[in-house]
């Protein structure tokens, strides 16, 4: 009766009907906005603040269009989800929605927890403090051009120094993913693989790497046969299953944690790099666009039509030495190319090569070069066998990355050399066509263009024998008969030879290695390959690169061993099958006294209880009273009529609020019109009082959980002013972040969002009337 006048603790900040179904909530570490991914595949950014949307990424084909998990990195800059149908995990920037970073895993991903190390050691703090000593040695990596046009949908155009947001913070941060088929990943700055766990019964439903790396938690979801019930476990990996759960020791990693950082560090910066690499060739490939090609076509066509048995060639020699032009090349030149065009191809021709250029030159040679320093390095660390050894790393992998790394050098070596020729044939090609042009229409020539010496016209004269000659082959290859231009053929994307390989005839270099058996086999000097186009070495080079980055993931990965296994319960079928996509079973590290929890729920004569299940992150050590059911008294003044049944409210979801608090969503099991939804706090402190010491849970491993879940003791908890009824809102779901004391509250239908400002004032005179009340 009193309630009217009481402040409801939590204050409502926003509320949305949303159009369509929400799969998944993550509220961001750092800042009031949380992540959603719906139905139609798409991710979308909300500020806490009414609601607002920030920005949607709709779902493409390049990326996918079923979202299975999302993921912040802990400092809020980047945001990880995980898509079903390409296997493929993004990385996407926060300021907008844009992906940074992509790549493949084996199998669809059904979880993802990202976690920061928290360990301290003076080792550590000297190498946080030394990162930077590569910007010192290396210089700074040119931002990548800003008219990209709409093919590179990589940067925006205010900066593009985007790609070193990859990088973030120097902290060891990890990506851990769960899949759905018996395996887990771990990425060390969500980019580098360190650790490959296979073996994992189940899907994955929960994970949890503890803030020190000594252990993992997992629960996963069994299914022998697809109409069979699934069941949970929990392990440690030291590892959790039906749900099942496990915890898997991973203290190689623990024990590493200097050299794994490093290490880890150290292939961040070259997976950032390749990624830089790989996007200055797209700019490359723009700059060279599809103008060049139209001077090989237009001969082609030329040549198609014409009716004599002259080549093209001689035609234009013909032009070149008697200044007279067969009709049919002077219709070509007047009618199609025309004065005006041939000034226009010229520009464009010169422009875009020149930009090539500046590109090769400020950006592949200085990635590369940084690719080489950081290469160097991992491989000195190889070499202090005591040290990384144990963590897979081999120096003889990284030695052929590096020679894979010098090869492409030398490649866009070459392509500088190419381009510098071909804008010299060009200019003077140009120029003389130009002039022959005038004098074909008839136009006043200007002396000074006039004056075309001997050596000019040698000089046109052997452009023209050299790259006007037909190659009837090459049609079959590539529908043209010319091959006039010679940069776009270290551009493309193909596995082809190059169409017209350098001339290396007459080469001292070239001829003194032939000759040279000594330096044929020789360590010291990069291979080379002279078939083959810039994208093709590039290609080699990701992959030998990749395979180095392979090993250590294997070996950390087996070495991590299973501690615990316990089968907790089997799921209903009945159950709606979006529920699997939320959060319970929920597992939550409590960093400062290193313990995993784990919240579950299990039915018991119509009411649905909430489980805590607590264990030690150290394997070795055991928490006291491991499992304790939490069911909740009446509080609700409309619940007297039916007091004599203490145990009136059902658990439908629930969260970590922080290390002491757990949120949950609780609804009256006596199932009648008007009966209210609950959004409370509940405290650890009011479960874990010390009057229940006495009973410990003694766990028998051959049965499930739930076959001895009167043998568990059950606290009943009065919740006083810590909860509010959520009206007109059939709320199921909920997602906290205790750091920035938010909540959001999903309905059952997916689709009525309801957010909250958690942290409480305290009002005397507020508790008193609930105090009334629960009396």
């Amino acid at each position: 009766a009193g309630r009217v006048g009481a402040m409801p603790p939590f204050r409502q900040v926003g509320e949305k009907q949303l159009p369509q179904e929400v799969l998944f909530m993550a509220w961001s570490p750092k800042r009031d906005l949380i992540a959603l991914a719906n139905r139609a595949g798409e991710v979308l950014l909300h500020r806490l603040a009414n609601f607002q949307r920030v920005w949607s990424l709709p779902p493409n084909e390049n990326t996918g269009k079923e979202v299975t998990a999302l993921a912040w990195r802990p400092d809020g800059k980047i945001l990880a989800f995980g898509l079903t149908d390409t296997k493929r995990i993004i990385l996407c920037d926060v300021e907008k929605p844009e992906s940074l970073h992509s790549f493949s895993v084996d199998s669809s991903i059904t979880y993802m927890h990202w976690m920061e190390v928290t360990e301290e050691s003076s080792v550590l703090t000297s190498f946080y403090n030394a990162e930077d000593e590569s910007n010192l040695l290396l210089p700074k990596l040119p931002a990548l051009p800003k008219n990209y046009s709409t093919t590179a949908k990589i940067f925006s155009e205010e900066k593009s120094d985007e790609i070193m947001k990859l990088l973030g913070d120097v902290r060891l941060n990890a990506l851990v993913l769960g899949g759905s088929s018996g395996f887990i990943e771990i990425y060390a700055y969500g980019m580098f693989k360190i650790a490959l766990v296979t073996g994992v019964p189940g899907a994955c439903r929960g994970l949890c790497l503890s803030s020190d790396l000594k252990s993992l938690s997992v629960i996963t979801e069994i299914q022998d046969s697809p109409d069979s019930e699934a069941e949970m476990t929990y392990f440690q990996a030291s590892k959790m299953s039906l749900q099942c759960s496990l915890r898997l020791d991973t203290s190689l990693l623990s024990s590493y944690l200097p050299e794994v950082t490093r290490m880890a560090r150290k292939f961040t910066h070259i997976s950032t790099l390749l990624q830089y690499i790989k996007l200055s060739l797209t700019c490359m490939c723009e700059a060279w666009e599809e103008i060049l090609m139209q001077m090989d076509s237009r001969l082609t066509k030329f040549v198609q039509e014409k009716n004599t048995t002259t080549s093209v060639q001689d035609e234009f020699m013909q032009l070149l030495l008697w200044g007279k032009a067969s009709l049919e090349l002077q219709a070509l030149l007047m009618n199609q190319l025309t004065v005006k065009g041939l000034k226009k191809l010229g520009q464009s021709i010169e422009s875009s090569y020149s930009s090539i250029q500046k590109l090769v030159i400020s950006h592949l040679q200085s990635g590369s070069e940084a690719l080489l320093y950081h290469l160097s390095e991992l491989k000195g660390m190889a070499l202090w066998k005591q040290k990384y050894e144990s963590l897979g790393l081999e120096a003889s992998g990284i030695e052929d990355a590096i020679t894979a790394v010098g090869s492409f050098i030398l490649k866009a070596n070459e392509l500088l050399q190419v381009i510098d020729s071909s804008m010299k044939n060009f200019k003077a090609f140009f120029r003389w066509l130009y002039v022959a042009m005038l004098r074909m229409s008839e136009d006043h020539v200007l002396p000074e263009l006039n004056k075309m010496t001997q050596k000019d016209i040698t000089f046109v004269a052997d452009f023209l024998t050299e790259h006007f000659n037909e190659a009837p082959e090459l049609y079959n290859r590539k529908g043209k008969y010319f091959n006039v231009e010679r940069v776009g053929q270290y551009l493309k994307d193909e596995d082809d030879d190059l169409v017209s390989p350098p001339n290396t005839e007459g080469n001292q270099w070239f001829n003194f290695l032939k000759n040279s058996t000594h330096l044929k086999e020789s360590p010291l000097l990069f291979p080379y390959y002279p078939e083959k186009s810039l994208h093709f070495v590039k290609r080699q080079m990701e992959e030998i690169i990749d395979q180095c980055l392979q090993k250590p993931a294997d070996v950390i990965g087996k070495s991590v061993h299973q501690a615990v296994c316990m089968t907790l319960y089997k799921t209903c079928q009945s159950e709606d099958s979006t529920l699997q996509l939320f959060k319970l079973p929920f597992l939550w590290n409590d960093k400062t006294s290193n313990i995993h929890y784990v919240l579950f729920t299990m039915l018991e004569s119509s009411v649905s209880k909430i489980y805590i299940l607590r264990r030690h992150t150290d394997t070795s050590r055991s928490v006291s009273n491991g499992l304790i059911a939490v069911e909740f008294g009446s509080f609700l003044n409309s619940s007297i009529n039916d007091s004599s049944d203490s145990r009136c409210y059902s658990c439908l979801d629930a969260h970590f609020y922080d290390d002491e608090t757990i949120t949950v969503v609780l609804k009256e099991s006596v199932e009648q019109e008007g009966k209210e939804r609950i959004l409370a706090q509940l405290p650890l402190s009011s479960v874990y009082t010390d009057e229940d010491q006495e009973r410990e849970f003694i766990w028998d491993s051959a049965k499930r959980l739930d076959e001895q879940s009167s043998e568990i003791s059950t606290r009943t908890v009065l919740l006083e002013n810590q909860w509010r009824v959520l009206e007109n809102m059939k709320a199921q779901y909920v997602t906290v972040n205790g750091i920035r004391k938010v909540s959001c509250v999903l309905s059952s239908n997916l689709r009525h969002v309801r957010v909250f400002e958690m942290d409480v004032e305290d009002d005397g005179e507020a508790e008193e009337e609930e105090e009334e009340e629960t009396t």
